[in-house]
């Protein structure tokens, strides 16, 4: 085929209105072509495609190479001319279609589109300079302190920060030295005016590298830390929004393709992130910061610091935090509230330093790095405890509550430094409310390990019984509880072990519902009866008399909406045990055997976690409103909602959506919302429960009610990794069956599961022994056979799709012969050339097609007739051969069975076109 050949093609093709087909004959063409007059007749021509094909960057770059050759080419410069109008360079535009109307004066066309053009350049410079004139004055009002209309104000902000929304305005604001204008904002130390100035920097930061540089330089990394530590609540929180979006910028934001700024690009923005974060580290023990401010810096470093993926090998970042920052951390973690000289903090706040130092310690890749964790751990607890006074001793014990609960292992190697267990101890009998608060608390945490607990029976337990007995103080008394809780629990769900008397769980829990229900004690102290339940409810008996409970419910429902955050895990912890949601597998029975036979420990269930009463649970937990309270949970964004808490309501949701008839009352309730994020991030087994859970509601709900609008697209990937071969047998069933039903919505969705590489799984899932898999894939091939895309892949060379398709339909399994035939069906309708492959990939083709026009099921003789009346219409040579058989004589019967219409029309419809093929006579006397 010579370049003329293949630009007359394109050519024709182009006419045709086949744009992308025209351009890659053009393309081909000038793979051939030398000819410097032809190859710039062929990019004119290339440009036309780009055009119709709205790719207007590749429209310029061709008509560009096209005027090389020739500068009086008028094509190629109005060609041009209409790309750079659609990419928004209207001066060139214009200078485009000045010289077509120069070469051409009487043209029309080019007349017309310079006077047309010339009107948008007029309405754009009226719009830039009434902008610009905009800005000029909304900072005007702004800055003017003599302006005492508020109104007024306020709705200058407003559009100041809407204006920054827009990419263009963003850039004027930029550009018209907005940053020196909105720094003199930040500096007038009026609330409103931050807020403006705050918002407003978003907006000019938000995923542009180069800008987000420029302000950092101009504003300082310090004065941002200065304004996150204000007392104002909600300045320190657009501060702390604002620096999460100068993070991501320089992190992952590329710059914006425009055109001429590409030199300000930026690659290596760690200096500028380094500096930053030093700031922060500073900001945490500082004493004039805000206990909010503080909270927002240790959320940030939550956020920004660790690695995102284990994929990412670089931990450097985290290496030099825990260099340059711990002791500052936990500087933090070891505050001890109402001490003289003590930081400002909040009830969050040491859960918030905890987070960071476990995220911290889970960043590190060897044993070197943890040992540097430990030794700087113990370091800064014996800087505390050795050589000091009391004050000292209590900041040290602090710390080592703040490590158990974040970096346990460092938690449990400062217990065991010299003396820390004993002041522990010895500190409980303490008459000082502050101290004996400190020592209880240290003393729970510590029991939560296995081998402390056992150290703390001996010890401990008679010195919390004494103590809650005893003590005066409910905040005192309620902790040793909760002591007294956990190691009440040590047996787990095993009814056989059973560390306190009989019913003694049971006062201890009555106990903590009653301190639970008391509003008169505040929430930082109701939330330790939470956690007496997180560890009473083991116990069935307890679980049973919790859910009876109705006003304790909605109490401990309620305190999740509370400022302390602290309470999430235990509330997550006590509806796992609620809902028994826990793995658990069924013992061997040999096994059991021989662990008789041996007098080894056998676990036992309690008769209260039998199935139906776990049902019964699950139905009182529902109507307590417990899907309102986990989804206001999973919305609010906070530290203590850490990928373990994630992971227990992921556990919760798919224990409440296990009944198909409660699955609308939870999507109504904002469950099936709550369940995307919850998929989508965590722990590996904690978005695969959610990812199940969304299944189930996918499957008996119709998904585009329970995920409106844009919410479906984001339910294919969770459901697409449900068909991972790490999964089970169950979650690969309930994720086919969930995909199944997507994919016979819309055209986009089964685009959206291609795009998720669902296909080939899909495919490995149809040759699965289990019937019920095999099916279910099956089922969903045959919706996606309805794109395109998949359709091509049945023609594949090579491949074996359409002859398993083929000989699925031939199977003894009603179900999926159902399944298989109605995919070729499908295939053979809406891909005609599928026809005539089908007799090449299998000798039993007829008598496969033959089964099922005589099957006794409607719905395959219907399928059956279909396929053949669509082989008889693809092509004569196809409908030769099943004529030739003895289809000839079963469709002859088929079609004048009148009480199946659907099965004789397509009977009817193949000899129609038999006869007009002239492979068999009419019959004159058929109606």
């Amino acid at each position: 085929v010579t370049a003329g050949q293949l630009r007359e093609r394109g050519n024709a093709l182009f006419q045709a209105g086949q744009h992308a087909e025209a351009l890659a004959a053009y393309t081909r063409a000038l793979s051939l072509c030398q000819a410097e007059p032809e190859r710039a007749v062929l990019h004119r021509n290339r440009a036309a495609c780009h055009l119709k094909l709205e790719d207007y960057a590749k429209a310029e770059a061709d008509a560009s190479k096209a005027i090389e050759a020739d500068g009086r080419d008028m094509k190629a410069l109005f060609r041009r001319s209409q790309a750079l109008q659609k990419l928004g360079r209207l001066d060139q535009a214009v200078s485009d279609l000045q010289r077509c109307v120069s070469l051409e004066p009487k043209n029309k066309a080019f007349q017309e589109a310079l006077r047309a053009l010339g009107s948008s350049m007029h309405e754009k410079m009226k719009t830039m300079s009434c902008t610009d004139s905009k800005v000029e004055q909304m900072f005007q009002i702004l800055l003017d302190p003599q302006e005492k209309d508020t109104d007024k104000k306020q709705k200058a902000a407003q559009n100041l920060i809407v204006l920054a929304r827009e990419e263009a305005g963003a850039e004027k604001i930029f550009q018209s030295d907005g940053v020196r204008l909105l720094t003199q904002l930040l500096d007038t130390a009026k609330a409103d005016l931050m807020l403006a100035a705050l918002r407003t920097l978003v907006g000019l930061c938000s995923g542009h590298r180069s800008r987000s540089m420029a302000i950092l330089t101009e504003l300082g990394s310090s004065r941002l830390s200065a304004v996150l530590g204000v007392e104002h609540e909600q300045v320190s929180l657009a501060a702390c929004n604002l620096l999460h979006v100068m993070f991501d910028s320089l992190k992952e934001g590329m710059q914006k393709d425009f055109r001429g700024k590409e030199g300000a690009v930026v690659l290596d923005s760690s200096k500028e992130q380094k500096v930053l974060i030093k700031d922060l580290l500073e900001l945490l023990p500082l004493e004039g910061a805000s206990a909010h401010g503080r909270d927002n810096a240790l959320n940030l470093l939550i956020k920004v610091v660790p690695r995102k993926s284990p994929k990412d090998i670089n931990n450097s970042m985290s290496l030099w935090v825990i260099d340059q920052g711990l002791k500052k951390i936990l500087e933090v973690g070891s505050t001890v509230c109402g001490a003289p000289g003590s930081l400002a903090v909040t009830e969050n706040s040491r859960m918030s330093a905890s987070v960071l130092l476990s995220k911290l310690y889970e960043d590190l890749k060897c044993d070197a790095e943890r040992e540097n964790f430990h030794r700087l751990c113990e370091d800064y607890v014996r800087s505390w405890f050795e050589g000091q006074e009391l004050s000292g001793k209590l900041r040290a014990i602090q710390t080592v509550s703040c490590l158990l609960q974040g970096p346990s292992e460092a938690g449990n190697r400062v217990l065991e430094l010299e003396g820390i267990m004993d002041s522990i101890l010895s500190l409980c009998a303490s008459v000082r409310e502050a101290h004996q608060l400190v020592a209880v608390e240290a003393l729970i945490h510590a029991a939560d390990k296995a081998k402390r607990a056992s150290f703390i029976t001996a010890n401990g337990v008679s010195l919390l019984k004494e103590i809650y007995k005893h003590s005066e103080r409910d905040s005192i008394r309620i902790r040793a509880l909760v002591g007294l809780c956990k190691l009440g629990s040590a047996g787990g769900t095993d009814f056989s072990m059973k560390q306190f008397a009989e019913g003694s769980t049971l006062k201890l829990a009555k106990q903590c519902r009653k301190w639970l229900c008391n509003e008169a004690i505040d929430a930082g102290t109701r939330r330790w009866a939470v956690e007496g339940l997180a560890y009473l409810t083991f116990d069935a008996d307890v679980k049973e008399e919790f859910v009876e409970d109705k006003a304790a419910m909605q109490a401990m429902f309620q305190l999740t909406k509370s400022e302390d955050r602290s309470v999430l895990y235990a509330v997550a912890s006590t509806l796992v045990n609620c809902t028994n949601s826990y793995d658990h597998e069924e013992p061997d029975p040999q096994m059991l055997e021989l662990a008789k036979y041996a007098k080894q420990h056998i676990p036992e269930q309690h008769p209260k976690d039998k199935p139906d009463f776990v049902k019964r649970r699950v139905q009182k937990l529902l109507t307590a409103g417990v899907v309102s309270a986990l989804a206001c949970v999973v919305k609010s964004e906070n530290p203590a909602l850490t990928n373990a808490c994630r992971e227990l309501i992921s556990r919760v949701f798919l224990a409440l959506v296990a009944e198909a008839e409660d699955r609308g009352g939870v999507v109504a309730q904002g469950g099936g919302k709550a369940l995307i994020p919850l998929s989508l991030e965590g722990t590996e087994v904690g978005q695969t429960k959610a990812a199940q859970a969304l299944a189930k509601i996918t499957i008996t709900s119709n998904p585009e009610m329970a995920f409106p609008g844009e919410r479906i697209y984001e339910v294919v990937r969770p459901l697409v990794s449900l068909l991972h071969l790490q999964r089970s047998g169950l979650e690969n069933f309930e994720g086919l069956m969930a995909l199944t039903n997507l994919a016979g919505i819309s055209e986009q969705l089964r685009q959206k599961i291609l795009k998720e590489r669902a296909v080939p799984m899909i495919e490995g899932y149809m040759f699965e022994e289990h019937e019920l898999i095999r099916l279910a894939a099956t089922e969903c091939m045959c919706n996606m056979a309805m794109s395109k895309e998949v359709q091509e892949l049945f023609l594949a060379e090579g491949s074996d799709r359409l002859k398993l398709m083929v000989l699925y339909s031939g199977e003894e399994d009603e179900k999926l012969r159902r399944a298989a035939s109605g995919t070729l069906a499908m295939l053979t309708s809406l891909h005609p050339p599928i026809c005539k492959r089908i007799p090449q990939v299998t000798v039993h083709w007829l008598e496969i097609l033959q089964a099922l026009l005589l099957s006794p099921s409607v719905e395959l003789q219907h399928r059956g007739a279909v396929v053949v009346m669509n082989m008889m219409a693809a092509a004569r040579e196809v409908a030769e051969q099943l004529i030739a058989s003895e289809m000839l004589e079963i469709l002859s019967v088929l079609a004048k069975d009148r009480d199946k219409p659907r099965v004789a029309r397509a009977a009817q419809e193949s000899l129609a076109r038999a006869v007009e093929y002239g492979l068999i006579e009419p019959n004159p006397r058929q109606e």
